[in-house]
């Protein structure tokens, strides 16, 4: 195996180690392991150290994996097939031991919230809505992506104008060598795969960026002026970068449908993309750290909340504190609990519908095409 392409594969398994690891500073800090707590309990001895064993346990786990990948890539001769069994192996324990590091820690939680129970309960619960909150500039224009269509477009016109010159058989697989290991015949619908693969993409960046302005508004009953301004910087953050991985994911697809028509190092149809994977990757740590879930870790000057009032307590429609369903909250999206972006409420019947529509699109696209 290619020396470059190991380490490009580490560098992207890296960061996703490091945002796991500290998704516990990131949340808000009206919430610890899926459970909701009053603001101030959240610096406390013992959610403090809480953390620091998550970041510990998380942490040992992901150097385990990293340093048994060098080891097979040093001492194995691995064949891509080889390769990708190990490393997608090891991705999908790593999610399961993680949510299982995270489940325990979630049961130590309400464990706490239980002992804790009489103190909070002397508290008044309260929700808080700002009905000018959706008349402020929440994301960016979806008037951005017209970009994206540029380029989806720009491509399928000069795929069909280039058709001759296209091979008789398209190549549809790299391997780690930049060589070609599947083809399929050329035709019209074959040839216009990716560039309607753009299409598809850049509206369900437009379907992200209308549910981060749509999500449901989450106010901080402690800091509520301070909550608002937060979390606007949060959903237009996060917009932005949605916006541009869309232009520049668009971009690397026209790059490898104009490889079909002139000459493109074959090395960059595996190097590119796993780059592109490596910045969208940090961009989003980055993002996470700066700004966290709900805009929490925004520098702000206000005071630190009341100690007498908390958010209304509506644990029990969150399901091992991460999936929500209740049926009798009329809206579809709104922040995670434990992580960084959006869920949906999986009580609601459009939410399923919009769920299952894309990945049956996402899936159905390429089967039609290649018919």
């Amino acid at each position: 195996m290619d020396n470059t392409v190991f380490f490009l594969l580490l560098l992207i398994l890296l960061p996703v180690f490091i945002s796991t690891m500290f998704i516990p500073y990131w949340t808000r800090k009206t919430e610890s392991f899926g459970v909701s707590i009053p603001e101030t309990y959240y610096y406390s001895t013992n959610l403090k150290q809480m953390r620091k064993k998550y970041v510990l346990q998380t942490g040992v786990l992901g150097l385990f994996i990293i340093a048994f990948l060098v080891f097979i890539a040093t001492f194995f001769q691995l064949n891509e097939e080889g390769v990708s069994i190990y490393f997608g192996g090891l991705t999908f324990g790593y999610i399961i031991l993680t949510f299982l590091i995270y489940l325990h820690f979630h049961q130590k939680m309400k464990e706490l919230k239980e002992n804790n129970g009489e103190k909070w309960a002397q508290k008044s619960q309260l929700v808080v809505i700002d009905t000018g909150f959706r008349n402020q500039k929440l994301t960016y224009s979806n008037f951005w992506f017209t970009i994206s269509f540029f380029i989806a477009i720009f491509t399928m016109v000069i795929t069909m104008q280039n058709y001759q010159q296209i091979p008789l058989e398209i190549p549809m697989k790299y391997n780690f060598a930049g060589d070609v290991t599947n083809f399929t015949e050329k035709s019209y619908r074959s040839v216009l795969i990716l560039p309607i693969m753009q299409v598809y993409l850049t509206l369900l960046f437009i379907l992200i960026n209308i549910i981060i302005s749509k999500a449901k508004q989450q106010v901080s009953v402690e800091n509520p002026k301070e909550s608002m301004q937060k979390n606007v910087t949060f959903r237009r953050r996060w917009s932005a970068f949605i916006i541009i991985t869309g232009i520049a994911l668009t971009a690397m697809f026209s790059m490898i449908q104009l490889s079909l028509i002139y000459p493109i190092n074959p090395q960059l149809m595996t190097i590119v993309p796993l780059a592109f994977s490596l910045f969208v990757t940090i961009g989003a740590i980055v993002l996470s750290f700066t700004t966290g879930q709900g805009g929490s870790r925004v520098v702000s000057k206000e005071a630190f909340g009341k100690e007498n009032i908390i958010d209304r307590d509506d644990d029990k429609y969150w399901k091992l504190g991460m999936f929500y369903f209740n049926k009798n909250d009329p809206a579809l999206f709104l922040e995670k609990r434990f992580g960084v972006g959006w869920t949906n409420n999986w009580a609601h019947p459009l939410s399923w519908f919009i769920i299952i529509g894309i990945i049956l699109l996402a899936a159905g696209i390429p089967f039609l095409l290649s018919l």
